[in-house]
């Protein structure tokens, strides 16, 4: 297994000085402010990364269960990294934790990416689950250079929502799943307690689609999965897409398999 990770490692141009440092499967990856879990594909095939931002109070290891998920993202010859939260937890702007400074911690693990398995930001796609989707949401608004894509699942920004203006103008293409019947963090948001607020998933792709400058009057119905979807081209980097199921809080390995090969990372 050392080897055959190492040897993916090199070939994608990573930094020699870090092969001796290894890290993956059951051995966590450190960087400055926490860790990450990776897991490559078997074949040596190795195209760039999903990096995938877990649930509330789950954690990378929790997450590197998720096999079907792991494998799918396989499958599309992509490593699989589950970035860990604190105490299960995120700390991103509108937030009820305030535990790490995320958008430091975050930009160390895409540098660890870098460096020790050579994942340039055209070969990183962002993603994750309910709250970890939010923080993937607040890693392409505040670092969208430094990623090439987001999929992500029934989580968007919270309150106060950003204006477009506060993300950067360099957003990269994405797509969300969300499903109607999410009770957990359904598409108009929900308050939780009296200070905190989920956002409302419809305004926040609309901040995402103006700062990435999208033809909304291009916008039109694709088909994603059996999902028919809101597809607004012509923005800045990529497509923009928006697939609303009748689903509940769920990321399912199906959708996770639609949405990258819409995206353009085939199997």
């Amino acid at each position: 297994m050392f080897q055959r990770l190492l040897a993916a490692a090199l070939c994608l141009g990573a930094d020699p000085g870090l092969a001796g440092s290894y890290c993956g499967g059951d051995v966590a990856c450190t960087v400055d402010g926490g860790n990450y879990r990776i897991e490559l594909p078997q074949d040596g095939d190795v195209r760039g990364a999903y990096v995938y931002f877990h649930g509330f109070k789950s954690s990378a290891e929790l997450q590197m269960r998720q096999r079907a998920l792991v494998g799918t993202t396989l499958a599309h010859h992509l490593a699989y990294v589950a970035v860990d939260g604190l105490a299960g937890g995120w700390s991103y702007p509108g937030a009820p934790r305030r535990d790490r400074d995320e958008r430091r911690f975050i930009g160390n693990v895409l540098n660890d990416l870098q460096n020790r398995y050579g994942f340039a930001s055209e070969k990183v796609i962002v993603g994750g689950f309910s709250i970890g989707a939010s923080m993937a949401w607040y890693t392409a608004c505040e670092q969208g250079g430094r990623v090439a894509a987001m999929v992500t699942f029934s989580g968007v920004f919270w309150d106060p929502l950003p204006k477009a203006a506060d993300c950067t103008g360099n957003l990269p293409p994405m797509i969300h799943f969300h499903g109607t019947a999410d009770r957990t963090f359904p598409l108009a948001g929900r308050a939780i307690g009296k200070t905190f607020h989920q956002g409302d998933a419809l305004k926040s792709v609309a901040i995402y689609r103006e700062r990435a400058r999208c033809d909304l009057p291009a916008a039109h119905k694709s088909t994603i999965d059996g999902i028919v979807c809101d597809d607004v081209p012509g923005c800045l980097r990529g497509e923009s897409i928006l697939c609303i199921h009748d689903g509940g809080h769920e990321a399912r390995p199906d959708l996770l398999d639609a949405g990258l090969t819409a995206l353009g990372y085939p199997k």
